[in-house]
């Protein structure tokens, strides 16, 4: 890999976590302490249960889309404490825990008082880093 995609690469990360840290997600849905399902019907898509099972998670998964480009192939949101991210192969190593730090800020924000993780994938959708929040301690620990 060339120097200079790699610094491009650097620069996108370096940008996003940005991004994270200085904006929220902006659904215009009050996040719900309910940990049930979306009601069944028409306007529930295959899409809606899979990066969401709340409409606060829905949109914020959408939004970590939206806003990571590149970077995030997928995300999804459940019972409104778990973020699970799937990082694409141009994330190295190194910048993994840096952005795993801003998806936590940006998701504790949008999910106060209550303990929070966060899920890193790799590419292939195995298991690589996980960030647990604890709201007492106000600390972020990763495994």
């Amino acid at each position: 890999m060339t120097l200079l995609k790699r610094s491009s690469q650097r620069l996108l990360v370096i940008v996003l976590v940005g991004v994270l840290l200085f904006t929220s997600a902006c659904t215009g849905i009050a996040p719900s302490s309910s940990k049930s399902l979306p009601p069944a019907g028409p306007k529930v898509t295959y899409q809606q249960l899979q990066q969401g099972n709340t409409p606060a998670g829905q949109g914020f998964a959408e939004w970590v889309l939206q806003t990571a480009g590149e970077l995030v192939s997928d995300a999804y949101v459940r019972d409104n404490d778990k973020l699970g991210v799937v990082i694409t192969n141009i994330v190295v190593p190194t910048d993994v825990k840096p952005l795993a730090r801003s998806l936590v800020q940006g998701f504790r924000r949008n999910f106060p008082n209550q303990d929070l993780t966060v899920l890193m994938y790799a590419p292939d959708k195995k298991l690589i880093l996980t960030a647990n929040y604890d709201t007492q301690s106000q600390q972020v620990k990763y495994e």
